[in-house]
Formats: structure tokens, sequence, C-alpha cells
């Protein structure tokens, strides 16, 4: 069924998985579609973000924010174009940033939208590299990382949205960057396209060795959105006083329990105090939301120079979310994953 104008479909959370997400999880519902009040616009998907953080909200584990309630639409940033308004500062046509989620109509008096230029040649790059995930490889690599010239950067899931652009901003300001992703098409693309000084498939037997040998001279920065095997390959490389800015840890999202084998945590603190490392979490909007337009002029500025280059897969059709989202935290995925709803038009 394709997106009309008079049906409002939406994908709910039917049941919080256990365990990595099947698509029993997920619940199909439509509806008549809302009509705006005084003040309110109404907004028509077209394009949804697919991203690993909604495995967590998916879950009502004590979080950052607050979990999708059972039956409530699953969460998500969206583009769409105003269809209806009856608010003074939106006109029908107008592009349009928002958090509606998986659904092809929603209704807002304005609060969290953020207008897109009428003009913008691809509005879905507004979910990718000048969106949140640019964002976040942005501020995590140059606030807490904090690159120097002739350092060595690691950075796991490398062809992902955030860590592909992790590696091209650590390029820029002078670093050895070493990518780690899964497969030989990826680690390929990783060193022939985004410009990165080697690759290593995560699938390898050999990880550990491999790694140390793409990093004689040990890692300055490791930034962390994988977790699990690949951290245990980067913890005996880390140099005094490395960074290791952490943005997500996909390799644990699916976990019901506690991993095999011996207790690591002594052996990390201890890692800690003895090289000065720097470890620090950090979630993009509540920690630098002001820092937006300063990100927004550096990477629309690298972006349209040609020095940032940007992959997106786009799935089309909202019905095909769920098994999209699946495949997203097996790392099916080979770029920015996007699910277009609707028609630009």
């Amino acid at each position: 069924m394709s997106q009309t104008t008079d049906t409002n479909r939406s994908i709910r959370l039917a049941a919080r998985p256990q365990g990595a997400p099947k698509p029993e999880n997920f619940r199909l519902e439509t509806a008549p579609v809302p009509t705006p009040a005084d003040g309110q616009v109404l907004l028509r998907t077209v394009y949804l973000s697919l991203d690993p953080y909604m495995r967590g909200r998916m879950s009502d584990a004590p979080s950052y924010a607050e979990p999708v309630a059972v039956d409530d639409v699953m969460c998500g940033a969206t583009v769409c174009r105003v269809a209806q308004s009856r608010h003074s500062d939106y006109r029908e046509g107008d592009w349009v940033l928002a958090y509606t989620g998986w659904q092809d109509y929603a209704l807002s008096d304005g609060q969290g939208l953020q207008k897109l230029a009428a003009d913008m040649a691809h509005p879905s790059h507004a979910l990718g590299i000048l969106g949140m995930p640019g964002f976040t490889a942005y501020m995590g690599l140059l606030d807490i990382g904090a690159p120097q010239a002739g350092e060595t950067l690691v950075v796991a899931a490398a062809t992902g949205p955030v860590g592909a652009t992790v590696g091209q901003i650590g390029k820029l300001k002078g670093c050895r960057v070493v990518g780690i992703a899964g497969g030989e098409e990826k680690c390929r693309h990783a060193v022939e396209t985004l410009g990165f000084d080697a690759c290593i498939d995560h699938h390898r037997a050999d990880l550990a060795e491999a790694l140390a040998e793409a990093c004689s001279q040990g890692i300055d920065i490791y930034y962390e959105n994988v977790g699990g095997k690949v951290f245990d390959a980067v913890m005996p490389l880390l140099n005094a006083r490395a960074r290791i800015p952490v943005c997500g840890v996909i390799a644990h999202y699916n976990a019901t329990s506690l991993p095999d084998g011996p207790d690591r945590l002594p052996m990390l603190e201890g890692l800690i105090l003895r090289k000065r490392l720097r470890m620090q979490g950090f979630i993009i909007w509540n920690d630098y939301g002001h820092r937006y337009d300063e990100f927004y002029r550096d990477m629309s500025t690298w972006y349209a120079e040609g020095r940032i280059k940007y992959r997106e897969q786009i799935v089309d059709g909202l019905e095909n979310a769920p098994q999209a989202f699946i495949g997203l935290l097996e790392g099916k995925n080979f770029g920015k994953l996007v699910i277009q709803v609707g028609e630009p038009a």
C-alpha cells in the first residue's frame, strides 16, 4: 500500500523485543489523516531515518530518553512536507525536519520543527550528513577526540553514516585513519572512496593481529560506536592519554545478559588509570545542541567542496521499515539508511 491523501499508515511497537527485534514486534495500523487545528500544521512524511538508537527506545530499561510505549508509533526523525497549514510560520509545501516517527502524517504546533531550504537538492541529507549522524561524528571527534595531526584514529562501523564521517574529518585534521568494517566491499569503500589509510574486516579471525599491524604506532583516538570484539582488539593498542568518544555500542543492543568470559572491567579500569585515558559518552542534542550552527557551517562547506563524501541507502515503502531496521542492527546496511515513505512533490 502506497502513501495516500486520506489514510495515515503508522508502524507501532507491538511488543518489547527479547534480544534481537523480530517482525512481530511491529504492527502496521491505518487511520484517517488528522485535520490541523488553529496553530497547527499537518506534516506528510517523505523520508524517515532509521538509526541504531531506536533499539534502546524499544526497551523499557532506564536510559537518557523515555521508551516508546507499547502500541505507540515508533520514534524517528523525518523530513516532511507541510501538507496543510494553520500556523503563521509555515506554508503548504515547506520542507521541514521533524521527529514524527514511523507514519505517513502527523500534526505539529511548530515546536521542534526545523525549516529546510526550499531549493535543497537532497532533503534526505538532513537525516544524515547534515543531520544527527553527521553532527554526532563532528562533535564527538572534534570536542572529545581532539585530533592532532600525525595521530592515529581508529573508527569502527567505518562505512556507516557516523563512522564514515568521523574518518573523513580525521583525515582533514591530518590523522592516520584506520577503519573497521564488515566485509571486503565496505573496507574497499573506506580506503578507495573515503580516503582512509587502512580498513580491517571485523569478520577476520585475526582481527586483533591485523589491527595491531595497521596501528604500528598505537591508537591515539578510538571513536567507539560498536563495542564487543572490536573494543577488545583496540584496548591493548591504546596509547597514553588516548581519547575514546563513545556514541554507541551496537554490538550489545540486543544482549539479554552479560557476555561470556572473564570480567574485563578491572582490566579496563586499570588501563584507564595507567594510561590516563579519556573515555566519555555523549548524547548529541542534549550535550551539543547549542553548537549545531557551527557544525552545519563546516559540514555543508566540506560537503559542497567534495572534501566529505556521503553514501545513502534508500529503501522504498513505510511497510519495509521493520525489516530494514532489523537488517540495520545486523550490519546489512551500507551507508545511511533512509526509508522513502512518500513522493517528494
